[in-house]
């Protein structure tokens, strides 16, 4: 009988997915989350402007996407003072970080990231035959120091650095980021995850001129402009390195819709003030109700905090149990130190009330 001849790494790969959705945890449980506050999306929403211009657009979806993203890139070149050779858009920050390893990564090539940090990198690594070493974080961080010490003893050629990070929350200052450059080994590229930049403080965002061919940073508009169903991102760099991607990306994949909906948000400045301003709010909230429980919630730069549940891991898990059955959907850490926390997205009054009400009765259950 015929059957498929998979290559010989893929053979290799387990058959599995980084994150559950929550959808898949909804049929899973037979019920509906009351409150969706675990994969870090933006409940406030896109800006009025946004969906206005998608909902104008949607009769032509019958046209592919412009393939340059041409309109998009001009926006953004000039919002941040580089050409448009330097950008490339792409299918969110995933999409991105895949064509990213497909450029560097072959297989038995060392690549670093932290031991925690965001697994769709790994993911990607893995698929192309990278060998993943990992840094333990310090004092809830990314290591950045241990980052690159590591990259220079197993000659990695690429990091994964995020700033702010995620599942933590925590930052480093930019001018800490830049002067660590100075110790990055010679042919290792810094990768720097800004997804939550839009929500961070102005001191960490750190100044790269934006040719050093050292580094390579990639946003989206999935977090602070609450477009994460429309899965658009983009890539700043050389334009080198930028020019690379277009040896391997696909040409097409950018909805058409999606594109001009990147457009007015990005053009609505005023909304984003508004996004930062509730996401201050909630995250004031989520301090609150963790102490209202006896917890502790640590400093966030993101759109979720990270709640110490003052044990470990197995009882943080029992807590997030809890929770999730009470139709209050959260997340948290997967590796230990970290996983003695949950995390919880922002949201607005009522996803904070659903919360508020569940936490005390899973921390009392999983107290007994």
């Amino acid at each position: 009988m015929t059957h498929p001849r998979y290559t010989a790494h893929v053979q290799t790969l387990p058959s599995t997915v980084p994150f559950v959705g929550p959808e898949e945890q909804e049929r899973q449980r037979g019920a509906p989350f009351a409150a969706r506050l675990g994969a870090n999306e933006n409940t406030f929403g896109p800006s009025p402007a946004a969906i206005a211009a998608m909902h104008a657009a949607a009769g032509d979806i019958w046209m592919y996407g412009d393939p340059t993203s041409h309109e998009l890139r001009s926006a953004l070149a000039q919002k941040h003072g580089i050409e448009m050779g330097n950008i490339v858009v792409g299918e969110g920050i995933d999409g991105l970080l895949a064509y990213l390893v497909r450029l560097l990564v072959d297989a038995g090539d060392a690549v670093v990231t932290s031991d925690g940090a965001y697994p769709t990198f790994n993911y990607h690594v893995a698929g192309f035959g990278g060998v993943l070493h990992k840094v333990p974080y310090r004092d809830d961080h990314e290591d950045l120091a241990g980052l690159i010490a590591k990259a220079a003893e197993v000659d990695a050629k690429l990091i994964y650095f995020a700033n702010p990070d995620n599942p933590m929350g925590s930052w480093l200052d930019g001018p800490a980021i830049v002067a660590a450059l100075d110790a990055l080994p010679d042919g290792c590229l810094l990768l720097l995850d800004e997804a939550y930049v839009e929500l961070a403080p102005d001191i960490a965002v750190p100044e790269i001129a934006i040719e050093d061919p050292r580094v390579i940073r990639m946003r989206t508009f999935s977090k602070g402009y609450g477009m994460a169903g429309a899965r658009v991102g983009y890539t700043m760099g050389a334009e080198a390195l930028i020019t690379a991607f277009h040896k391997i990306r696909n040409h097409f994949g950018m909805n058409r819709v999606a594109q001009i909906g990147a457009l007015a948000a990005l053009q609505d400045t005023a909304w984003l003030l508004h996004i930062r301003a509730e996401v201050a709010k909630s995250r004031a909230e989520i301090e609150r109700i963790a102490a209202e429980n006896g917890l502790t919630a640590l400093p966030s730069a993101t759109n979720f905090v990270a709640v110490d549940c003052g044990r470990d891991g197995d009882f943080a898990r029992t807590v997030l149990a809890g929770l999730v059955a009470r139709g209050c959907f959260v997340r948290m850490p997967f590796v230990a130190p970290q996983d003695r926390c949950i995390r919880i997205s922002c949201g607005g009054p009522a996803e904070m009330a659903v919360f508020a009400a569940a936490l005390p009765e899973a921390m009392t259950e999983a107290r007994d």
